[in-house]
């Protein structure tokens, strides 16, 4: 992931992140900052999901707000 997108841009993405990952917390998206490898563990620990599944939806999640 493109720490530079993630981060310049972090809080007009975080309402988009908040959309995407309802569960997410605004703590969670504070402390975060733009840190895509901890979005990635925070994803893993709300969904109980593997961390390949997220890190690869967030990957997707980048690549959307890319071509936006």
């Amino acid at each position: 992931m493109n720490q530079d997108t993630i981060q310049g841009n972090w809080k007009q993405l975080s309402g988009k992140i908040k959309k995407q990952w309802g569960k997410l917390t605004d703590d969670d998206l504070k402390v975060a900052e733009g840190n895509a490898e901890y979005l990635s563990g925070r994803l893993q620990e709300r969904y109980g999901i593997a961390r390949d599944e997220a890190d690869k939806q967030v990957k997707a999640f980048e690549k959307e707000i890319r071509h936006h």
